[in-house]
């Protein structure tokens, strides 16, 4: 019986084991990019993109909550927020852009309007901090289990220009 115990027992830490190995080794590859002083949107294409190190190592939806849950995600964002904030001070060669059109009612466009005024920034930078923001505050967990994010339901209609 106690070998039952052991058995189980040795088998979750692997499991923990290998994501915190995971975890460590996805971090090394975020600060040595951070450390080349890439622009920040090519640093989240590459670690925290669709095809980005992170989603390459947490395949699964569960592992991947899990991670961004992690001290090694939070200072991952912390590089990116770094970057970011260097960028503004200076210009950069741009990656190719898209284009969004969002549908909104006038009053939300205003708010956003004024808010961007404030901070003195776009209305575009604002937007984009913003969905990066709902992104890391539980929108990616929305998103794995196929819910729409709750900070955004029924408040605007999304149209991509591809």
């Amino acid at each position: 019986m106690a070998t039952k115990t052991g058995e189980s027992h040795g088998a979750a830490p692997q499991k923990t084991n290998g994501a915190a190995y995971g975890a460590k080794a996805v971090l090394q590859v975020a600060e040595r990019l951070h450390s080349m002083d890439p622009e920040w949107v090519v640093f989240f294409r590459e670690v925290l993109g669709v095809e980005g190190v992170v989603r390459r190592t947490f395949q699964e939806p569960d592992d991947l909550i899990r991670f961004e849950c992690s001290p090694e995600y939070a200072r991952i964002r912390e590089l990116l927020d770094d970057l970011r904030n260097r960028q503004r001070d200076r210009p950069a060669e741009r990656e190719a852009q898209r284009v969004v059109t969002v549908r909104m009612p006038r009053s939300l466009h205003e708010t956003l309007k004024a808010e961007a005024e404030e901070m003195r920034v776009s209305i575009n930078t604002l937007c984009i901090s913003k969905l990066l923001k709902m992104l890391d505050e539980g929108g990616r967990r929305d998103l794995a289990t196929n819910r729409p994010p709750q900070t955004l339901a029924g408040v605007a209609d999304l149209v991509t220009d591809d």
